[in-house]
């Protein structure tokens, strides 16, 4: 369990230049890069360490090797053909739900990250690529289990946003594989669960011929 910044599998981006020089000028420029690490600080959007490649003006290696903490999600898009910069995000789409603590864990879900998801956004789908997921703990909200959220972190495929990056919960997005089962429609059945399960908190606890039931019990029957 990480505290505040873990590896993630590195990726290609292109920062908005903009969130390099405190949104004052360079608005619609780009600098490209690899994101390599990513921050958790509760009540914030995610944010990325990058290492900037220069590979975008070689004639002049000003930012090659340079590196960026706490790049916010929200500038960032990752290096995928495009026919135009897409525009920027705004936080409550790009994240619906903050990070919950600074303890998480970060982890690439093999068995979802091979075929193409679908990311609620603004009351659309969008086709979006797998990169990561961030899952959050040793919090209050992090851990109740009405309240508890994962971040999916995604980039779109398709749409006005194509490019940009996304950190979804489970209930925004769906995930596709067409080798293993049929991709549904519509809302799932689902109500959030409001219990905590728990062995110790059963009566039955009190009582140790309940509790050392175990292979080396005296009068074990056969």
């Amino acid at each position: 369990m990480s505290y505040l910044i873990s590896n993630v599998p590195y990726f290609k981006v292109w920062v908005r230049k903009e969130f390099t020089a405190g949104h004052q000028r360079y608005h619609g420029e780009f600098i490209h890069g690899l994101a390599v690490a990513v921050n958790c600080i509760p009540d914030r959007s995610l944010s990325f360490q990058i290492i900037f490649t220069n590979c975008e003006d070689l004639e002049n290696n000003v930012h090659g090797g340079a590196m960026w903490a706490r790049m916010p999600i929200q500038g960032l898009m990752a290096d995928i053909p495009v026919d135009e910069w897409p525009e920027r995000m705004e936080n409550h789409l790009c994240q619906p739900w903050d990070c919950m603590s600074h303890h998480h864990s970060v982890i690439s879900i093999d068995r979802a990250s091979s075929s193409p998801w679908y990311a609620k956004i603004d009351g659309e789908f969008y086709l979006a690529k797998y990169i990561f997921t961030v899952d959050y703990t040793e919090h209050e909200i992090a851990d109740s289990p009405d309240q508890h959220k994962q971040s999916h972190v995604l980039y779109l495929t398709e749409g006005k946003w194509k490019g940009n990056l996304v950190a979804l919960p489970n209930n925004r997005v769906r995930v596709t594989n067409p080798a293993l089962w049929v991709t549904g429609e519509g809302p799932p059945d689902f109500i959030p669960s409001q219990w905590i399960h728990s062995s110790e908190e059963h009566e039955s606890y009190t009582d140790p011929n309940i509790t050392f039931d175990n292979l080396y019990s005296k009068g074990e029957k056969k």
